[in-house]
């Protein structure tokens, strides 16, 4: 197959129907992709967010949802063999820091032994191109900012960041027995519309909105190199063009926002006054992350363009239509 993927090209998205899924999905079908969705709609959150994610893309002629979980090896090496798929977006994972803490065997199941499945499915079926979801969260408290994917991560802090490591090292292990081309791509604090309920963005416009207290864990001064979902869908597109060898690459937006000014900017957009309790610093949490994006700004031409102010805008937009 051409290096480049051709509009008409088959890519199955796993975990398609999530916040970055269904933004990637519906960019590559407005450039000529056919996709098929994976999701098992995880009740990690309300079905119903999924499903609204998906509602435009599922009138596209070129778009298929299939419904299954990566864990079940015999369903994935089903629809390898029956859908002609061309490459592989692999999103689908257990997500947050906090709830592996309670759960590490459920997220090294999903997480590692589900993209062992969707990595063998590919052997058997000549499949060789992937781009990989992979994390921030595997830096931990790195002390070398901003972090540069020539940075030690074998010290993650919390049982997702150690999943994420460790479906970094599969993918670099079928690079190099089976020749695939495999980018890992560390998303730094993805936000905007159709984001998880979960994360902070989220979740605190939701607390401010019902007059409701805001938990902030330390001092407040912890940052986020938050970037924004317009600039992370145009990175994974920027890799499919690039995808040869294996590579691991920063996406981030490269400025990082403390807590206490993520909630004053949601306070001013919103017109409202949190209210706040501090807590202690929690376990499994990191400082700060920041993303050196050089790699991918020289390998990708990625270039993160959104301001936050203008991104934190677009998503109260849609939290509030």
């Amino acid at each position: 197959m051409d290096n480049k993927l051709k509009p008409g090209s088959v890519i199955l998205v796993t975990g398609g129907a999530g916040f970055i899924g269904s933004n990637l999905s519906d960019r590559l079908l407005n450039l000529g992709f056919l996709v098929i969705c994976l999701d098992n709609f995880d009740p990690f959150y309300y079905e119903t967010i999924k499903r609204d994610n998906i509602k435009i893309a599922l009138k596209h002629p070129g778009y298929k949802l299939i419904e299954g979980d990566i864990r079940d090896k015999a369903f994935i090496d089903t629809i390898f063999k029956t859908q002609g798929i061309d490459m592989v977006i692999h999103l689908a994972a257990k997500a947050g820091v906090r709830p592996s803490i309670a759960d590490p065997p459920g997220y090294f199941d999903t997480n590692v032994m589900g993209t062992i499945n969707i990595l063998e499915a590919m052997r058997s079926y000549n499949v060789k191109k992937m781009i990989f979801a992979s994390s921030s969260s595997v830096y931990g408290n790195n002390p070398q900012v901003p972090f540069s994917e020539n940075n030690n991560v074998d010290y993650p802090v919390s049982p997702y960041a150690a999943t994420k490591k460790a479906a970094e090292l599969l993918c670099h292990t079928y690079y190099h027995l089976f020749k695939f081309d495999i980018f890992c791509l560390r998303f730094f604090t993805v936000y905007g519309p159709r984001q998880r309920p979960d994360l902070a963005i989220h979740k605190f416009t939701d607390l401010i909105l019902n007059n409701q207290p805001i938990e902030i864990y330390g001092d407040g001064n912890s940052s986020r190199d938050y970037t924004y979902i317009d600039d992370i869908v145009d990175g994974i597109i920027r890799s499919t063009k690039k995808l040869k060898g294996y590579e691991i690459i920063n996406l981030g937006g490269g400025k990082p926002v403390s807590l206490i000014t993520m909630i004053i900017t949601l306070e001013k957009m919103l017109n409202k006054t949190a209210k706040k309790i501090h807590l202690p610093f929690q376990q499994g949490d990191v400082n700060t992350t920041n993303a050196d994006t050089t790699k991918a700004r020289k390998l990708l031409e990625y270039s993160p363009a959104t301001d936050f102010d203008f991104g934190i805008r677009e998503f109260i937009k849609w939290k509030l239509k």
